[in-house]
């Protein structure tokens, strides 16, 4: 059983879980003090543009400037500049960026990638705007289709009520995957709702000088709906009344088809504890990760790509080494695929497995990756296992990872990971208090040093220091700090021209300085100066459109009319005089009009047998009836089928019952060797075992 948990118990963090029983396959946090800009509109200055690059950079109310590539800059931007043929007169020059943008220009620009380091934030001016169904792009025509994960003829049906859609001129489309199965009423709505958004972001625009905030994202919560919610979703469970109401008020107006599975979480435990995912959520924080074989998977991130090792350790699962070694790979396959959904990475990976000597083994965890993502929402990109045992892949980063939007850089390795010794600190200082005593006019040098590491020089060193002090007649003092951490250390050079008052060195230890922590400064910032959107998310005007009774009714005559004519083969006509009831309609079928071929275990035994099981493929179909109720009227929506008596091919085919050698007796016979008769039973067969599986449904 699937569901949705959202923890808004606590303000400071909104969680969002998507569970499978007890596993969690999906998770997304949000912490409000902490501004998530992608997807937001801006409304920015160019300050720079950067010919080497061709790119401009965009000014839009944030510490660091924007990047925007020349490619997302939408040509109503540009200004026309005349094409210069090139100096063999072959081929017109593109003209320069600086010559189609200038500085001080103002743009409309979207976030396509947060700022992540020293990198400013990635920009577009090809704004999108996502609503339920479908994703609007206003000033971009050339752009639109339909989901990749949409397939089959339900694409095609999607693609004609496209065309039947009222989209504006230079405005483009795209059918999410939630769209799959929706009419052209349905599509229309939700078009209709963004286009009156995007007028009243253009509205805004014109209201206020650059740079400002236009249009910020919806919240985490409704972000889940919108995105995650699903048929296959059978309950959604919230712990807050607040986000309680506003998920009612948002599926009333969107979805009211889960109205029926929200519900208000009440018991004294915590939700997610309730469904043991704490721990899970925990897991998705460390740098190592367990399999239940006894192996693990090690996550390191760089600069430039993420690392991802594959250790067997204890892992005796399989009869030999390379056993083993693929076991534990395809193990670890699930496990990195659920992770990267869970931790939210993007960007490039590079996965070490196992080494395995079988080409087989090796293509056969290729396709297990490629399996195990195609749930994922992201773009992913897989290579091929190299010989060196190292898979490459790529990752679209949806939004900021747990990692970057949770944690902070270690304040004592800088985010290295590690740190130096004792040892190795102490003498890297004494080597600068040498290199500084050299210099002109040195009087003093004051080290304050952590105390194991002042403890070091005064009494493994004190040698190597008095030798400096007599050699270039420079006072070296060495002051321990017990506010001082391993590698940190602080060096004063006085000169003789500097104004220095004499203390004694207990008086020049440094007291610890009480400065507000990284993250509390970046919690301050945030709150004074946060601005509120011109433009926010509001509900639609009216709710969904329902499915209407005669388009329901025209659904069930395809789907009827395009099974009856795979199983039987004929020309079936199906009457279109029929009544359609609203609700889940169930698929029934009446005993007398369809009979079923009379069956036992041990059929075909005797002569008597087959010659009743001939009979029941004769099936006359003129006048059959199949009923559709629905289960809360029990109402009845009957299909008369009108054609001729269906005739098997065994029928025409000649019996050869008296051939004892084509049948074997007990459980272990054979079928019958002559194609027609086996064509017949089949076919016959197959009718009646759909017809009686959607009777059970």
């Amino acid at each position: 059983m699937k569901r949705m948990l959202i923890n808004a118990s606590q303000v400071e963090e909104l969680r969002v879980a998507l569970v499978d029983g007890n596993k969690l396959y999906d998770f997304d946090i949000e912490i409000p003090s902490k501004e998530q800009k992608k997807s937001n509109i801006y409304k920015g200055i160019i300050t720079h543009v950067e010919a080497s690059l061709e790119a401009a950079f965009v000014n839009y109310g944030a510490e660091k400037h924007g990047f925007l590539p020349f490619k997302e800059i939408a040509p109503h931007y540009r200004r026309p500049v005349q094409t210069v043929a090139s100096e063999d007169g072959v081929k017109p020059r593109r003209p320069a960026v600086k010559d189609l943008i200038r500085i001080g220009q103002e743009v409309i620009v979207q976030i396509e990638k947060e700022e992540r380091g020293n990198k400013g934030a990635a920009l577009t001016t090809y704004v999108s705007l996502a609503g339920t169904y479908l994703v609007l792009m206003p000033n971009n025509p050339k752009a639109g289709g339909i989901s990749r994960r949409i397939e089959g003829e339900t694409r095609n049906e999607l693609r004609d009520a496209m065309h039947a859609l009222e989209i504006p001129e230079n405005m483009g489309l795209i059918v999410r995957t939630a769209g799959c199965g929706k009419n052209v009423e349905e599509l229309q709505w939700d078009l209709n709702y963004l286009l009156q958004l995007w007028e009243a972001i253009d509205r805004s625009t014109q209201q206020q000088a650059a740079p400002f905030l236009v249009f910020q994202e919806s919240n985490v919560i409704i972000r889940a709906l919108r995105d995650h919610l699903r048929n296959n979703i059978d309950e959604i469970l919230i712990d807050d009344l607040e986000a309680f109401n506003l998920v009612k008020s948002f599926l009333k107006q969107v979805i009211p088809d889960f109205l029926t599975k929200i519900r208000l979480y009440k018991d004294a435990v915590p939700l997610f504890n309730k469904y043991h995912i704490e721990s899970q959520i925990e897991v998705a924080y460390n740098r190592e990760v367990s399999l239940p074989s006894g192996g693990s998977i090690v996550i390191d991130h760089t600069e430039a790509l993420t690392s991802i090792d594959i250790n067997s350790a204890r892992a005796t699962k399989g009869s030999d080494i390379e056993e083993t070694a693929f076991n534990t790979n395809i193990e670890a396959t699930d496990e990195i695929a659920r992770q990267l959904r869970l931790r939210d990475l993007g960007g490039l990976f590079v996965i070490d497995y196992i080494d395995m000597g079988s080409t087989k083994h090796q293509r056969q965890v290729e396709n297990h990756l490629r399996e195990a993502i195609k749930i994922d929402r992201a773009r992913i990109q897989t290579g091929r296992i190299s010989r060196f045992g190292l898979l490459e892949m790529s990752r679209q980063r949806m939004r900021p990872s747990l990692g970057d939007s949770t944690q902070l850089a270690c304040p004592r390795c800088k985010g290295q990971g590690t740190i130096r010794n004792v040892e190795s600190v102490a003498l890297s200082v004494l080597r600068i208090i040498e290199e500084d005593a050299m210099k002109k006019d040195v009087e003093k040098i004051i080290a304050h040093l952590p105390i194991e590491c002042a403890a070091f020089l005064l009494n493994e060193k004190r040698s190597v220091i008095d030798r400096i002090e007599n050699r270039l007649k420079v006072g070296i003092v060495i002051l321990p700090s017990r506010h001082l951490e391993t590698p940190s250390y602080e060096i004063e050079v006085i000169r003789e021209r500097d104004y220095h008052e004499e203390k004694s060195s207990y008086a020049q230890i440094k007291t610890e300085v009480i400065n507000i922590p990284e993250f509390a400064q970046h919690v301050k910032h945030q709150a004074n100066a946060t601005k509120p959107a011109a433009v926010t998310e509001f509900m639609h005007d009216s709710p969904a459109p329902m499915l209407n009774k005669n388009e329901a009714a025209i659904l069930i005559k395809r789907f009827w009319g395009k099974l009856s004519k795979a199983a039987s083969g004929n020309d079936i006509e199906i009457i279109d005089d029929f009544v359609a009831v609203d609700g889940d309609f169930e698929v029934t079928e009446s005993s007398s009009e369809l009979p079923l071929p009379k069956t036992s275990k041990n059929r075909n035994r005797n002569k008597n047998q087959r010659n009743k099981k001939q009979r029941a493929a004769k099936t006359v179909v003129e006048g059959s009836e199949i009923a559709i109720t629905s289960p809360e009227n029990e109402s009845i929506v009957p299909i008369v089928f009108t054609a001729q008596e269906v005739a098997t091919d065994s029928e025409a085919a000649p019996q050869k019952n008296s051939n004892r050698n084509n049948l074997r007796r007990g459980p272990n016979r054979r079928r019958p060797r002559n194609p027609d008769y086996k064509k017949s039973e089949s076919d016959n067969a197959d009718f009646v075992k759909v017809s009686h599986s959607e009777n059970t449904d």
